[in-house]
């Protein structure tokens, strides 16, 4: 047995910084990840006012006690949280911001959001395709009634949700259509931790008091995410990996992944604190899963299909078109380039068994396409990325922390 060394989740790390930048006092985040996405949502935090001081393998924030009043520019990179995140935060203070990112992140949509600023009553002028850069000119957000199409993202969800406290009056929210609903009850759980007022009625209408938040401890978990890549590979080598620290008390739905690989025959045990996972031979085929909420991980399955014994199907992943890459498409195309057979459609994908080719991974600077496809490389000689330092998005030592556990190269 091995134990894996996974940093901490990106989204419990980004939701906490923003929580701990609107809260009065210092907060102190234990652990959090150190990334491309974290920094820079971090560094968007400092150029709006905000403290916070690296100390070892922690962050301590020192809170602004409410929502910015300044002016400044917040650089996102290819930080989807930061661009859904931080516009309510701001357009809940005062002052003027520009919020940009990379050409990838301004190709992803703001819609809804931006909708549903401009009706809370913030000035939003949106780049043009719809999305970013932003001009937002903000004078607080008045809450009230809303309600928001959450049908392609619950990340624009998840950013009015991170501010509603800081509104001038409560904030009730119908999500229609609403995807990812794990990472919602993650924001609320959060959001609660932090001392937020947050209720639920039994038809999913949202309703969050005014009233801040409080400066806490927070020792930040690993992600869920990520570990489903380590997952994979003892389930397709044959192994034993456990991730310490990522048990049954998890706020990640992602999590999860872990049920979809005892389908195919690995052996799963998730105990208070850890999570192992064992190979038994072969993968099994043969069966249809919905993975609409747990999306990020539907990659790491399909990647590892060509190796079952029978097709795999997975559905509900429309909205994973609209991540970093086209989720579904770049899977298919690179499974195909192997001379896989996939079958596709708006929402699903089918992937059948058989020998993949040596191929060139086509990447798409989207570093869950090059960790997924790098399991797949410790049982298919020739796979290669064409992207590999992608994957310093979330798990920057992935390539060192795979060759370690199972012996692969880059």
């Amino acid at each position: 047995m091995t134990t894996t060394r996974i940093p901490g989740s990106k989204s419990i790390t980004n939701r906490a910084l923003l929580l701990a930048a609107a809260a009065r006092g210092r907060s102190r985040l234990r652990a959090p990840l150190v990334s491309d996405d974290t920094v820079a949502f971090r560094e968007a935090l400092r150029a709006l006012g905000v403290r916070i001081s690296v100390r070892g393998a922690d962050w301590d924030v020192d809170g602004l006690g409410g929502a910015p009043r300044t002016d400044a520019g917040i650089w996102c990179a290819d930080a989807g949280t930061a661009a859904r995140f931080l516009p309510p935060l701001v357009a809940a203070g005062t002052g003027s911001y520009r919020v940009d990112g990379s050409a990838q992140l301004r190709a992803r949509p703001l819609g809804p959001l931006t909708s549903a600023l401009t009706e809370l009553g913030a000035e939003v002028e949106s780049g043009p395709g719809g999305g970013l850069p932003l001009r937002i000119t903000a004078r607080g957000l008045g809450g009230g009634g809303l309600r928001l199409d959450s049908s392609t993202s619950s990340q624009y969800l998840t950013g009015l949700l991170l501010s509603a406290p800081l509104m001038r009056t409560p904030l009730t929210i119908d999500a229609d259509g609403l995807v990812s609903r794990p990472y919602i009850d993650m924001t609320l759980s959060l959001m609660r931790s932090f001392g937020a007022d947050v209720t639920q009625d039994d038809t999913g209408r949202l309703r969050v008091a005014t009233g801040g938040y409080r400066g806490i401890r927070l020792h930040i978990e690993p992600d869920a995410s990520t570990a489903s890549y380590l997952f994979a590979a003892a389930a397709v080598t044959g192994t034993t990996v456990t991730v310490p620290h990522l048990g049954k008390t998890s706020l990640q739905g992602d999590l999860r992944f872990t049920e979809v690989l005892a389908r195919t025959g690995a052996h799963v045990a998730v105990g208070p604190d850890a999570t192992t996972v064992t190979g038994t031979g072969p993968l099994r085929g043969g069966f249809d899963v919905d993975m609409g909420d747990i999306s990020d991980t539907f990659m790491t399955l399909a990647a590892i299909a060509p190796l079952a014994d029978a097709p795999i199907t997975v559905r509900g992943i429309e909205h994973a078109r609209y991540k970093e890459s086209d989720r579904i498409d770049a899977v298919a195309k690179n499974l195909r380039a192997g001379g896989i057979r996939v079958d596709e459609g708006p929402d699903r994908l089918t992937v059948h068994p058989g020998p993949m080719a040596p191929t060139r991974i086509d990447c798409r600077r989207d570093h869950r396409i090059a960790m997924a496809f790098s399991v797949l490389g410790l049982r298919t000689h020739g796979i290669t990325l064409d992207d590999p330092e992608c994957v310093a998005k979330t798990f920057p030592d992935f390539h060192q922390e795979l060759r370690r556990v199972f012996g692969a190269t880059d």
